[in-house]
């Protein structure tokens, strides 16, 4: 048998990538692949034995990429840190937009579908929402005493983060953005309060 190339293993990726996000993993069946890749089933199951395997390297590539993928073109151009969480949040909006409202987050999507994911499946995606919740944190520290001394920084930003993803399930479900908006409307409101409570107590300090 001849060995796949590099390039050959990244086409799969890409095409399991694209069919789990449109079908779900359970519905994308080996045939699908495929049929989708153009090769055949000895490449395949050369450079993935299973189709667990597939689904780990789907994931470690979601990981691998969430700063070119998602973080880099949403904040491209934009400065302040608090823009930052909304320019994303703005991003899965207008994937929703283009979609008519039928678009999942990749991640949230496979964790809903996978109801009790073997281990290695589980590690890898508590790893990319533990990326995105680490990023946002990353924004809350760089607004510095714009966020009240003791907010607990993590807890907020996994706060936003379930935040978007039931906006989007919701969304899902309405076929609407309704309730995505109002999930980030609220969002805003609280943060703006955090800014404002911040700001009162620099100002009584000084």
């Amino acid at each position: 048998m001849v060995r796949p190339t590099r390039t050959t293993r990244e086409q799969f990726i890409d095409v399991a990538m694209r069919l789990f996000w449109e079908k779900g993993y359970g519905a994308t069946s080996i045939a699908d692949i495929l049929q989708a890749a153009g090769a055949n089933a000895g490449s395949l199951y050369y450079c993935f034995p299973t189709k667990q395997d597939l689904l780990i390297a789907v994931l470690r590539r979601y990981h691998a990429g969430i700063h070119p993928m998602l973080l880099a073109p949403a904040w491209e151009g934009v400065a302040d840190p608090i823009d930052k969480i909304f320019a994303l949040l703005g991003r899965y909006r207008g994937a929703l937009v283009a979609t008519d409202c039928t678009y999942g987050c990749p991640i949230g999507s496979l964790a809903l579908e996978l109801h009790e994911p073997d281990p290695a499946v589980r590690k890898l995606l508590a790893a990319n929402f533990n990326a995105w919740t680490r990023a946002i944190e990353r924004c809350l520290k760089d607004a510095g005493p714009r966020i009240p001394r003791g907010t607990n920084l993590r807890e907020l930003a996994s706060f936003i983060l379930t935040a978007m993803e039931g906006g989007v399930m919701q969304a899902r479900t309405h076929r609407t953005t309704a309730t995505y908006d109002a999930a980030v409307h609220q969002l805003r409101g609280y943060l703006t309060h955090l800014e404002a409570a911040a700001s009162q107590k620099r100002r009584k300090v000084s």
